[in-house]
């Protein structure tokens, strides 16, 4: 998808605005001048809803294949999310329409809750971020089902609108590289492939990348990762990214650490074979650390960041982790596995101590595909937070609201750190089915030193759709990228 800002193309689809009530901005009066547009909105019920879409085909006296008309909703309280909404609703409607030029005309749009050149920029990000296809593997696609929409061109967008464009694309370029390394069949990405899909993609945006194979985890004593992953021929890897945007002037960075568990049979206590196929997703953490660490380095944030991702397989050979097995965490605490499904946490806690070790972080966040549980409680419109630090949860929140991946904090607390006692062992994988979600943050929770903020992020009912939604289609979502872009600009960027 291109998009530019410039003069309007002729004989392209043209989108034009309402605001609620049907109040015309000055781009939509001048292709009324016989009350079309007024009398087709009576007959359609369009009230100028935001992101609600008005049709006319081949409108006479328009010089336009299609006039769109697109609610602003009510004056003066259209926020950057509405405008997001809204280009995601023009690519939706136009994706696959035959149409391949769309021209939007942002005249007279200023009664509304940002600058004319902060609404067109964020009307071209949900557009694209709208546009995601993963198509790769879909070789007899009809003309009807292929995308068409190759072009926007957005006209009076104003002087900045452009170089805010131009930020906002980075997230995006994040977000897809996110959705393709979750989309992609577990037969393609698996652990070492992961590696090399984010070597290629972050040549030459001053990542630099370390990797851990088995043999080095092992010395380590990486015994819980390592674990979950004896039962596959894949070998594990861990993975770090490092951006320093602020040339050693933070010398203590933040590191946000993935769940990559590229498939996840449930090892020895397997899944049931319904649905198993979804289990290709359950890397979706590691994807979205990742896809942010791009979107930092490619927008060069001024912050320090590290992405750290446990990369493994989870699968239930004859070498594979048993229930009652007692592993020893490289941080020397045992742990007995009750449950080889409870793999996720396993994978963080050597990870999440080895990155401490290794890089003396102020901040620690993890983002994994952890628990079912998480998606019985908040269902797939929120995400999990647990911390240990009031502060922490609250900017995480509000980066998460702010950028369109909403989080909601959960309850930790001694009782809860309890059920995860062991007889045998220091702790164990799992407590009881009650506060599932709860109990696995507090095993994670064991695994954070003395004075480092923490949080855990359970994205297990975001990082994957079923339906389509204002911003991306069915399946991948990108969950996860632009909550830590938003966090890293509005609380560790250097102003």
């Amino acid at each position: 998808m291109r998009i530019s800002f410039g003069p309007l193309p002729s004989s392209a689809a043209l989108a034009v605005f309402a605001h609620k009530d049907v109040v015309l901005t000055r781009g939509a009066q001048a292709r009324d001048d016989a009350g079309r547009i007024a009398r087709a909105g009576q007959v359609a019920r369009f009230e100028g809803d935001t992101a609600s879409i008005l049709e006319l085909l081949a409108p006479q006296g328009v010089d336009a294949s299609r006039l769109l008309v697109v609610g602003l909703g009510a004056a003066g309280k259209a926020d950057r999310g509405a405008f997001e909404r809204i280009g995601g609703a023009l690519a939706a409607k136009l994706l696959t329409s035959g149409e391949t030029v769309l021209a939007i005309d942002m005249d007279g749009v200023d009664d509304i809750g940002v600058s004319r050149a902060e609404a067109a920029a964020r009307i071209a990000y949900g557009a694209l971020l709208r546009s995601y296809r993963f198509d790769k593997y879909r070789t007899k696609l009809k003309d009807k089902q292929k995308p068409s929409l190759a072009d926007i061109v957005i006209a009076n967008a104003g002087d900045s609108a452009g170089k805010i464009f131009e930020r906002l694309k980075a997230t995006a370029d994040g977000v897809y590289f996110t959705r393709d390394l979750v989309s992609e069949p577990a037969n393609v990405i698996f652990p070492e492939s992961f590696v090399a899909r984010c070597r290629e993609a972050m040549a030459g945006t001053g990542i630099t990348i370390e990797v851990l194979g088995q043999t080095e985890m092992a010395k380590l004593g990486m015994g819980a990762l390592l674990g979950v992953a004896q039962g596959s021929v894949r070998q594990p890897q861990l993975l770090a990214m490092r951006w320093d945007g602020t040339g050693g002037a933070q010398p203590r960075p933040a590191v946000f650490v993935g769940k990559g568990v590229t498939f996840d049979t449930g090892g020895i206590s397997i899944k049931p074979a319904g649905g198993m196929e979804d289990m290709k997703w359950d890397m979706g953490g590691a994807g979205a650390v990742a896809g942010a660490m791009l979107a930092l380095a490619k927008r060069k944030a001024k912050a320090h960041v590290i992405g750290v991702c446990g990369l493994v397989e989870n699968m239930p050979d004859g070498n594979a982790q048993r229930p009652g097995d007692v592993v020893t965490s490289m941080s020397g605490q045992t742990i007995e596995v009750i449950n080889t499904d409870a793999e996720g946490r396993l994978v963080l806690c050597d990870a999440i101590w080895w990155a401490q070790e290794t890089f003396n972080p102020e901040i620690v966040v993890d983002l994994a595909t952890l628990t079912g549980a998480m998606i019985i409680s908040l269902g797939h419109e929120h995400a999990g937070v647990f911390s240990n630090d009031d502060g922490l949860a609250q900017q995480l929140i509000e980066a998460g609201a702010a950028a369109g991946d909403p989080l909601w904090r959960l309850p930790m607390g001694d009782a809860y750190d309890k059920l995860i006692d062991s007889p045998i062992a220091d702790m164990k994988n799992v407590g009881p089915r009650d506060g599932g979600s709860i109990t696995a943050a507090q095993f994670i929770k064991r695994f954070v030193k003395d004075g480092v903020k923490w949080a855990h992020l359970d994205v297990a009912g975001t990082v994957w759709s079923a339906k389509a939604a204002p911003l991306w289609d069915k399946g991948a979502t990108g969950y996860g990228v632009r909550l830590i872009d938003a966090f890293v600009e509005a609380n560790l960027e250097a102003k």
